[in-house]
């Protein structure tokens, strides 16, 4: 049996980071390494981690592209669930996340929007999909 753990971000700050999540989107810390390296959050049963860029380099030997918000967003995203998606997106940015797509209702009747954080990583913020 395979159970999917947690996504890492590798970020220049990792406190920081942890921070803007807590704070734009309620998670809450789990677990900061003393050298505020690596640090995961609560979200559920999958955990986003962050990972600093120096300890990143340190497990890639070959390097990685980093995120940054002079760049297009990588081709993923995380994906948060919420009953109301102006709200937290007007949260998100009020902690310095970027918006990227104002709310916008799908045809299948999901609203969904998108923000970038302080590191460039693309969110969608959007409502459950109608069963």
């Amino acid at each position: 049996m395979v159970k999917f753990g947690y996504t890492i971000l590798y970020v220049e700050d990792v406190e920081k980071a942890i921070t803007f999540y807590e704070n734009a989107f309620g998670f809450s810390r789990k677990f900061v390494t003393p050298e505020n390296d690596y640090g995961e959050l609560s979200t559920g049963e999958t955990t986003i981690s962050f990972a600093s860029k120096k300890l990143a380099s340190q497990n890639l030997s070959d390097g990685f592209i980093e995120s940054s918000l002079e760049d297009k967003p990588f081709a993923i995203e995380l994906g948060f669930i919420t009953d109301n998606v102006g709200e937290l997106v007007q949260m998100a940015t009020s902690f310095g996340a970027v918006l990227v797509s104002e709310p916008k209702q799908k045809p299948w009747g999901q609203i969904v929007a998108y923000i970038r954080d302080l590191n460039g990583f693309l969110i969608e913020i959007c409502t459950a999909i109608p069963e």
